[in-house]
């Protein structure tokens, strides 16, 4: 009796401990230092072009399907690419500012998978929260997964997290110096 109540007690210690712990898939993290982050803005005169570092993030899988993902950006290295000297630097300035992403109070922005849907071999549609000056909304966009490297493109609106400056949307008579009110990031993740 003390040996089959051993076993018993062994048993449900067991299954207690699956229960706590289930295998939930692999966590791939992001190598920072190796991905990109490209932006591209529009305006009524043309574009610019620029680039944003990741900080950390890691994408989840269940078997070799993508099942979630999270990701933080360091606000702070916001940089023009298509401008040299003076402009760049007033470019970056500008952007850095409470007109645009307000970096010195909001530094890093985050972006959360909350559901992905498989719409092809190695493609997802990807819905997520992005949160970008302390305000978070939902975006959905493509996914690409080729081994250990992943793309995606998003289309964001700026005017949805407090970044209006120069947005037609808001303000009236500004001509040729109209900005428009969305922006598109090219992301190259190596895992």
């Amino acid at each position: 009796m003390k040996k089959r109540i051993s076993t018993i007690v062994l048993a449900l210690m067991a299954s207690s401990a699956v229960l706590a712990n289930p295998i939930d898939g692999e966590k791939k993290e992001v190598k920072a230092s190796e991905s990109t982050i490209t932006w591209k803005a529009y305006k009524v005169t043309g574009s610019h072009v620029g680039t944003i570092s990741l900080k950390s993030g890691s994408l989840e899988f269940d078997g070799d399907k993508l099942a979630g993902g999270e990701f933080v950006v360091d606000m702070t290295t916001i940089n023009t690419t298509d401008l040299t000297g003076d402009y760049k630097n007033k470019l970056d300035g500008h952007l850095n500012s409470d007109d645009f992403f307000a970096v010195a109070s909001n530094p890093t922005s985050s972006m959360v998978f909350t559901k992905v849907e498989s719409t092809g071999k190695n493609a997802y549609k990807v819905t997520g929260d992005l949160t970008i000056k302390g305000i978070t909304k939902p975006i959905t966009f493509d996914v690409s997964v080729y081994g250990s490297k992943a793309t995606a493109t998003l289309k964001v609106d700026r005017t949805k997290y407090d970044v209006k400056y120069g947005s037609g949307s808001f303000f009236d008579n500004l001509g040729d110096k109209t900005i428009y009110d969305e922006f598109d990031l090219v992301v190259d993740l190596q895992m």
